[in-house]
């Protein structure tokens, strides 16, 4: 999926409060509450809520935001998922998934029958077309207070007069400037006029993107899609050898998806359904943990917490490498998050040593009961009773490193999360199945999370992470310490994370795991790479009694959680 970053949502335990430990690090208010991953695209969030408008105002505005200030992880050239949790009770799927272009093959990675270890993560080829300004517009005709021109606004004067470049953002630039070096329109925005990367602290200035965004404001996202942006990628795909056409952009349309629901010890968890992976997988390792007593195993032997976790996402994670893909085109079985086959799987876990793995599991009814044939995370609440839940991204640092000339608009490498040839890992380690494939307007799989947790009907907390499939057990752990061990959210940033993708075989832990627990595990089997983190995850929790929204995120930056004034 991505190490977007996405904006992000914060879990807040409503047994503990938030400490001073971590005060650069949570926010509080009782006007609503915005997490996000810069401190721009958090004020203008915070703006739109003070102005009268609600949650989807306020995260579509960050969104635009961070597609400026942060654009390395996610913007108009990526594309983003929306949960959105309304006041009424109702609830908005919007799928704004990047699409294949028409032209799109099966093969069109392999050359001489090899896979290509570049072609779909650098370059025009790499990019899948671009669905973020479609999905924004859809969701804020449905969901929407203030004049769009509003919500695009504040993004538009920061490209125009510039904004102090980020640590992030710089490093990214430094790890990617011969890439961003092979472009020219790339270069002309991220590098200086000697080739070196644009440094942190520099004052970024992206004159085009303004024009770019002013068009959107103005003329909505016909501008994109049937104007300029679509007729300049057009000419820029035919002679850079992509295959990206303007009829591409002017077919895509979002679609509106019926969100994941399922039950964990008393708790409603509303995911995301393909092409996310996050929403199933997420409820599938829930129902696996849901057999254990995990409060009582972290009190007296966090050895065994941490193993049966690790164990469930490893089964979780081999189907999830068979079965998803874009239930467009694959059959994606419902009963993947049955609590039955849940209950199967959980007896192949055992206390004593690892289990191995060799395959996917089939669940019930697998060729008949299937869904539909049909990375940065922000989280927004307000008071009036709407949560909205929204990763976004472009894929990896910098996605295609392919900027549209005259535009500004760095496009995506996503069509790396398609399975490009059996047995091929992706950019982060997955692998994937023919359910995965590339084929035209099809959605490469993603591992984006945003999920909303509800108690007797009412939201509680809304989660959400950056970081490609860790993304998934970030949000697995997050609802586990909120609802297992009571944790809060600042309580959360000083526990450790635990991941297992299937393939290839090995756990990652981070370093808050203390090094004899991490002997335990490998006692039991567990091949270990240690980490000091891994991905970013946002929380946003309201208490019920005193109505106060919480928020806290672990990306070490101040000024990402905020609120209106009291």
């Amino acid at each position: 999926m991505t190490r977007l970053l996405l904006i992000f949502i914060a879990i807040i335990s409503c047994h503990v409060q938030p400490s001073a430990i971590f005060a650069q690090f949570h926010g509080q208010s009782k006007n609503g509450l915005v997490a996000t991953v810069h401190p721009l695209a958090t004020q203008a969030a915070v703006r739109a809520l003070e102005r009268g408008g609600n949650a989807v105002d306020a995260a579509l505005s960050a969104a635009f935001m961070l597609g400026v200030v942060d654009s390395h992880n996610s913007g108009i050239g990526g594309g983003c998922f929306i949960l959105v949790r309304n006041a009424d009770g109702s609830t908005l799927a919007i799928d704004g998934r990047e699409v294949a272009p028409a032209a799109a093959t099966r093969d069109m990675y392999l050359i001489d029958g090899k896979p290509s270890e570049t072609l779909s993560k650098t370059g025009p080829l790499a990019a899948a077309v671009p669905t973020a300004v479609a999905a924004y517009h859809f969701a804020w005709q449905k969901a929407g207070d203030r004049q769009w021109l509003e919500i695009v606004e504040p993004s538009i004067t920061v490209a125009r007069e510039g904004f102090s470049l980020s640590a992030s953002t710089a490093s990214a630039l430094k790890s990617k400037r011969r890439d961003l070096a092979r472009f020219p329109a790339s270069a002309e925005i991220f590098l200086n006029e000697d080739g070196t990367p644009k440094s942190e602290g520099d004052m970024f200035i992206q004159a085009d993107l303004a024009k770019t965004l002013s068009g959107i404001a103005n003329n909505g996202p016909e501008s994109f899609y049937q104007g300029r942006v679509a007729q300049l990628a057009d000419a820029a795909m035919r002679d850079t050898g992509g295959i990206m056409t303007a009829a591409d952009f002017a077919n895509y349309k979002p679609a509106i998806r019926v969100p994941v629901v399922s039950n964990y010890r008393g708790y409603t968890i509303l995911g995301f359904p393909p092409a996310s992976s996050g929403g199933i997988h997420v409820a599938q390792v829930l129902n696996i943990l849901e057999k254990f007593d995990l409060a009582r195993l972290y009190r007296e032997d966090q050895a065994s917490f941490y193993h049966v976790i690790i164990e469930a996402m490893k089964l979780a994670f081999a189907d999830r490498a068979y079965w998803l893909g874009d239930s467009d085109f694959a059959a994606v079985p419902k009963n993947l998050i049955s609590k039955r086959y849940a209950n199967r799987l959980s007896r192949r876990i055992e206390f004593g040593s690892t289990t191995t793995v060799a395959r996917h599991s089939n669940p019930p009814r697998h060729d008949s009961n299937t869904f539909g044939q049909h990375t940065t995370h922000i989280a927004v609440a307000d008071t009036q009773g709407n949560w909205v839940a929204m990763t976004q991204t472009i894929n990896t640092h910098m996605g295609s490193k392919f900027v549209i000339p005259g535009t500004g608009v760095l496009l995506n490498n996503e069509m790396d999360d398609f399975s490009i040839a059996p047995g091929v890992p992706n950019a982060f380690g997955l692998l994937g199945s023919e359910a995965n494939e590339v084929a035209p307007g099809k959605r490469p799989l993603s591992s984006m999370s945003p999920t909303i947790v509800l108690k007797n009907g009412v939201p509680v907390f809304t989660l959400g992470a950056a970081g490609g499939p860790t993304i998934i057990s970030q949000v697995i752990m997050g609802i586990v310490q909120f609802v297992d061990l009571g944790l809060s959210p600042e309580q959360q940033l000083s526990i450790g994370k635990v991941h297992h993708q299937w393939s290839p075989d090995y756990a990652r832990i981070t370093r808050a795991i203390d090094s004899s627990i991490a002997d335990r595990l490998r006692g039991l089997g567990h091949e270990l790479k240690v980490y000091s983190g891994f991905g970013v995850r946002q929380m946003i929790y309201r208490d019920p009694i005193s109505g106060i929204f919480y928020g806290s995120t672990d990306a070490k930056v101040p000024s990402t959680v905020s609120g209106p004034v009291q």
